[in-house]
Order: C-alpha cells, then sequence, then structure tokens
C-alpha cells in the first residue's frame, strides 16, 4: 500500500503539484487528469515512475497507463492526498474548454467531420476502384475498350461514387445537431432541404448551364451540393434554436412546435442568409488552397510536407477534413492527400530507425510498433511517444516529409478519396499514379530513416533523458510483482498458484468473446492498447453488442457503473480484460446491460454484457473492442495471435495462444 502511495505523491509532483491539477478520473486502465499549465508536466519523470507503462496528452487530458487493477489503487491513493476527484465526463467537459478559442473551435469542427469520415473514405475507395476497372491497361487484359463497359455498369458504379457528395449537406448536418445537442434527424431534413432538387443545382449553375433563383430581387438561391460550411453552422445554429425552443414551448405542444419552426426558421436562414455568406467562403478557401497547390516547382508540397505533422501536433489538423472535402467535391481529386501521407510516412520511418537502433528494449518495444501505426495512416504514437522525446528524430521526419511532398507536388499526384494514408492509401492511387506514389513515400521514408539513423538517435540520449529523473527520485520503490484486480483475482490467483501448471497445460487457446472481425491491436485507434502498454493480445470489430464469457473463470471485476469493461480470471490465475470500444467510459453506461456481478463464477460462453452498437457509434465512438492478456502476468511466457483475421463467432474460434512459463 505505502508503494502505490509513494507512487501517487510521484505523479503528483512529476505534473506540477497539486495546484496544477483541474480534475483527474480514471477509466479501466489509466488516470485521466486536467492541468492548468501543460509546461509544468515532467513528461520523462512520469514515464520513469514505477508501474507506469506510458503517458501521453491527448484532447487536452494528460493520460497516465497504470494498467487493470492498478488506476484504481493509484487513483485511490491520489484521493488520499487530499485532491478530489471527478467524473470522466467531467474531464471531458473540461478538456472541451482547454486550449485557446482556435483550438476549442478546431476540435468542435472536428467533432462534427469525423463521424462522417468512414462514408467519404467508403467513396474515395469506390472512385479507385472504378478507375482501376476502367483503365485501358486493365480492361485490355480482357479484350475489352472503354466503349465496350455497359451503361448499366456505369450507372451503377455512379451510385456508389456520387451519393455520399449529392447529399453531404444532410450528412453534415445530422452531425452538427449531434453534436450540438439538437435532435439529429431535423438536421438530416435540413441538409435534405439544401440540396432538394426543386432547386437549381450548384454544379449546373457553376458551369452555366443553368441559373441561380432571385429571392428578394437581390438574393441569389441555388442547391448547396457538396458545401460544407452553410449545412455546418445551419446545423450549429439550427440544434442551438431548438434547445431554446423546447425551454419555451409548452409540453402539450411540443411534439408539434418545435419541428416545425426549427425547420421553417433554419431553412429560411439556410437558403436567404447563412448559404449565400458562407457558400462565398468557401469559395475563397477553395481558391487559396488550389492556389497555394499550384505554386510552381514543387513550392507547395516542400512547404506543406515540412509542416503538416507540426500542425498535427498542435491538434488543429481537422481543418484538413475540411479542405480535402472541398477538393474532392469541386475538383474530383485531392492532391493534398498525398503530400500529408508522405510526411506521415517519414515520421513512421524515423521511428522505425530508432526502434532498430536502440538497445534500450522499453524503448525499442516502444517504438517498433508505432512505426507500424504511422505507416497505417496513425502518426500520434511515433510523434508523442518516441521522436518528439528525443526532437531530432521529430526534426528529420519532418526533412524527410517535405522531400516526398515536393515529388508528389511535382509529379501531380492527387487522391481520388481522402483520410486514408500511407498503406492503406494505395487503394487512392489505383490507376497510372500508384508507382509514382509509392516512389514518393519509399523516398520520404528514406531521407528520414537515413538521417535519424546518421545523426538523430544514439542510446546516450535516453541515458540522459532517464538520468535526471531517476536523480531526483533518489531510492525509490522498487516495481512490485504481478498486480490483481480487487480481492477476488487476489484469492483466485492465490489458489491457482498452489498448483503448478501440467505438461498438458503450457498453452491455452482462447476464443473470442465477441462475434465480428479480428484485428491486430496495433490497429486499434488508441496508444495505449496499439502501442501494447496494458499488455498483449487482439482486437475485435464486433457484428453483435454481446460479450461472452470464452472460459470458465471469476468475474474479477466489472466496471458497475460504466459497464463497458469487465476482467476474467480464469482457474490458473490468467487474467482476461474485455474492453469494449474505446474511450466508451464516456458514456457512463449508457448502451450497455451488464449480466453479471464483480465475484461471480461463469461458464464458457455464458452473457456477460450486452452493448448497443448504433449508441456507440452515435456518440462518435469507435466499437473496437481490445482482449488483452495483462502486462504484469507473471505466469504468461508468450501471447500468439493465431493467423485469422476473418470473422469470427463467439467463445467458438480460437484467436490467440496464450504460452506459460515452465519455471
Amino acid at each position: 500500500m505505502s508503494e502505490n502511495r509513494d507512487i501517487a505523491k510521484q505523479v503528483v509532483e512529476a505534473i506540477g503539484g497539486k495546484g496544477n491539477i483541474a480534475s483527474f478520473a480514471h477509466c479501466a486502465t489509466r488516470l485521466r487528469i486536467m492541468v492548468h499549465d501543460q509546461g509544468l508536466i515532467d513528461q520523462d519523470r512520469v514515464e520513469n515512475i514505477d508501474k507506469v507503462k506510458g503517458a501521453f496528452l491527448n484532447s487536452g487530458q494528460y493520460q497516465i497507463i497504470f494498467g487493470t487493477g492498478t488506476v484504481n489503487r493509484i487513483y485511490e491513493e491520489v484521493e488520499r492526498l487530499g485532491i478530489t476527484g471527478t467524473t470522466k465526463e467531467d474531464v471531458k467537459s473540461q478538456s472541451k474548454k482547454h486550449g485557446n478559442p482556435f483550438q476549442r473551435a478546431i476540435r468542435t469542427f472536428g467533432d462534427v467531420f469525423v463521424p462522417i469520415i468512414p462514408v467519404l473514405v467508403a467513396t474515395g475507395l469506390f472512385m479507385g476502384l472504378r478507375g482501376l476497372l476502367t483503365q485501358p491497361q486493365i480492361l485490355s487484359l480482357f479484350g475489352m475498350t472503354a466503349a465496350d463497359i455497359p451503361a448499366n455498369f456505369l450507372l451503377f458504379t455512379q451510385v456508389l461514387t456520387d451519393t455520399a457528395f449529392a447529399f453531404l449537406p444532410a450528412l453534415v448536418a445530422w452531425s452538427a445537431f449531434r453534436v450540438f445537442g439538437g435532435s439529429p434527424v431535423l438536421g438530416i431534413v435540413l441538409g435534405l432541404m439544401l440540396v432538394n432538387p426543386a432547386l437549381p443545382n450548384a454544379y449546373s449553375v457553376a458551369n452555366g448551364s443553368a441559373e441561380a433563383l432571385t429571392m428578394l430581387g437581390f438574393i441569389p438561391v441555388v442547391g448547396y451540393q457538396g458545401s460544407v460550411l452553410p449545412a455546418f453552422f445551419v446545423g450549429l445554429l439550427g440544434a442551438k434554436f431548438e434547445k431554446m425552443l423546447r425551454k419555451r414551448v409548452p409540453e402539450a405542444l411540443d411534439l408539434i412546435l418545435t419541428p416545425f419552426i426549427t425547420l421553417l426558421v433554419m431553412i429560411t436562414l439556410g437558403l436567404f442568409v447563412i448559404g449565400p455568406i458562407f457558400h462565398s467562403f468557401e469559395e475563397w478557401v477553395l481558391h487559396g488552397t488550389t492556389f497555394i497547390l499550384g505554386l510552381p516547382f514543387g513550392i507547395a508540397g516542400l512547404v506543406i510536407g515540412f509542416f503538416n505533422q507540426i500542425i498535427v501536433v498542435t491538434g488543429v489538423h481537422h481543418i484538413f477534413n475540411f479542405l480535402e472535402i472541398q477538393l474532392l467535391e469541386q475538383l474530383g481529386n485531392n492532391p493534398f492527400n498525398a503530400i500529408v501521407t508522405s510526411a506521415m510516412a517519414a515520421q513512421g520511418a524515423a521511428c522505425l530507425a530508432v526502434g532498430l537502433k536502440t538497445k534500450n528494449v522499453k524503448l525499442k518495444a516502444l517504438a517498433l510498433p508505432s512505426s507500424f501505426s504511422a505507416f497505417l495512416g496513425i502518426t500520434e504514437p511515433a510523434i508523442f511517444g518516441v521522436n518528439l522525446r528525443y526532437m531530432k528524430p521529430f526534426i528529420m521526419g519532418l526533412i524527410g516529409g517535405a522531400i516526398g511532398g515536393f515529388l508528389a507536388s511535382i509529379f501531380g499526384l492527387a487522391a481520388t478519396g481522402m483520410a486514408v494514408t500511407v498503406i492503406p492509401g494505395t487503394l487512392l492511387y489505383l490507376n497510372s499514379q500508384l508507382p509514382l506514389y509509392i516512389l514518393c513515400n519509399v523516398i520520404a521514408m528514406a531521407v528520414a530513416f537515413i538521417l535519424t539513423w546518421l545523426f538523430g538517435y544514439k542510446d546516450k540520449m535516453t541515458e540522459e533523458l532517464q538520468a535526471a529523473p531517476a536523480a531526483s527520485q533518489g531510492s525509490a520503490s522498487t516495481q512490485a510483482g504481478s498486480t490483481t484486480s480487487g480481492a477476488v483475482t487476489e484469492a483466485v490467483t492465490a489458489e491457482a498458484n498452489k498448483t503448478s501448471v501440467d505438461e498438458a497445460a503450457l498453452s491455452m487457446q482462447i476464443p473470442s468473446p465477441v462475434a465480428g472481425k479480428v484485428l491486430p491491436l496495433e490497429e486499434v485507434p488508441d496508444p495505449a492498447f496499439a502501442q501494447k502498454h496494458m499488455g498483449d493480445g487482439f482486437a475485435i470489430e464486433p457484428t453483435d453488442g454481446k460479450v461472452v464469457a470464452p472460459f470458465d473463470g471469476v468475474v474479477a471485476h466489472l466496471m458497475d457503473k460504466s459497464k463497458h469493461a469487465v476482467i476474467l480470471v480464469h482457474e490458473n490465475g490468467l487474467q482476461l480484460l474485455i474492453h469494449v470500444g474505446i474511450n466508451t467510459v464516456s458514456l457512463k453506461g449508457a448502451g450497455f446491460k451488464t449480466h453479471v456481478q464483480t465475484g461471480d463464477a461463469v461458464k464458457a460462453g455464458q452473457l456477460l454484457i450486452e452493448f448497443d452498437l448504433d449508441t456507440i457509434r452515435d456518440a462518435g465512438l469507435t466499437t473496437i473492442t481490445p482482449v488483452i492478456v495483462p502486462a504484469d502476468a507473471e505466469q504468461v511466457a508468450e501471447v500468439v495471435m493465431n493467423e485469422n483475421r476473418q470473422p469470427v463467432t463467439a467463445n467458438k474460434d480460437a484467436v490467440m495462444t496464450v504460452h506459460f512459463k515452465t519455471d
């Protein structure tokens, strides 16, 4: 107990003392802290505290990863120091207030656009596939020409590629109503009104084949096909207006009057005021972006490729979503994607160089999976976990990104979609551009890797970073053995330790507790799981909302309020964490139903938790469910993921094998 108290004191001191803590809470694996001044956080000191498996800033929160069970005890010790804890929702609310007004505005902008990006990604992939199938070289393999393609097939592909952008305002207005607390269905209807076929089509007006309507003799009115900002502000103002009405309209008339007045007022403002103003602003932004991208001699790629990941560090990169959508809608392609892809690939290569060069086991275990994450299009683990810590690798990555972006600009590369980059991004270049796309990324990676290997990193840098915090901590307590999740787990583990594992039980097959598609942990959109700070295992993209026990055992711990995570213990002492979704603790149990309690004995296949997939997705969260063996499991020698990424049935298909120590 005294050890955890010492750790709690070290944490508080390392993040700037009690006075720097605005609020703190915890979920199943980590402390989530809001601080007044991020500059007072001693990152190196935090990372060298016993039992800390990682720490990083995310969405204004400082998150310190301790692991299941341990985090509860550290949280309790922090409270005993006289610091009042808060709920996870309170911390989330404070994080929205964090940063300057511009950062908060961009974060909100991102909250609106992130949920609709998957649809736009799918549309981009459809465009890429259509481009591949209609290439003369591909058609010639089947003895065909462009004239031989059936008209109905082209019509079908047009449905796939055009629908999302044709009704884009409906998607944006729906998401804006959801984020700002209105009724999403009203947002959908308002967005559809903005593109009603009765209005002159925006594209037809732009090419001169149709004329805008003139209202009141001077207001031009057109449809807003492909527009983003008019729908965004209609959604923002509409949601707030609806909430204001609901407070004033009598309950007996609310069902009739509130939607009627909201739709009437907002579509009037949308067509006659908001639409014309922000559509003009969109045109200016688009022209400015295309001007920069059109600069000669690869200047655009050089500048964007260098600064892109710096902007990612500031957290305001969500503004690029708007730019890319506009480019796709107006130009039919996305030259921005290839440039930023080179920047991301370069940061991954710099991180890879650190991982391969270092002899520090902990850093190697962090850097290698982080680099792989970057090659899949998620650079935050590589940037915050490795490159920025030593700074030089980050700079070498910027240089590599600038050179790759320069080449992408020179070659005139343009994607058919958005939001997927690096390796997955190849699907957006399934045409004659693919070899050049690969070349740009390979060169960006090579430059960043070589520069980092030669000039960007030495193990002496790690030793210097660790020396200062170690000296200030003095003779800190050494790390204890395996930590368990409460008295139930301790009892089960103690009983299991009485009996050694026999030869027949040196390994154990673990089936999936959830039906769905198997994913490696590296693809989980959360650095704590993706970098395996919590332990090794796999993830499931669920196809239904049920969690069942994958083996006979005991419920060691169930998150009784949020209901989103459960820890099971097998009779041999093996612990298994099942964590439904990412950041689903913020739902505070909404959409979840539990069928067991902490301490219950369970049988394989027994229903543990039910969860509503739509509730999670509507909150803008992912349903991807990590299933992990905690990193501090002393009896485990190795966790091996089976070669199976096909859809699996709960409690039927073995997904991973756990090998136990024989000592």
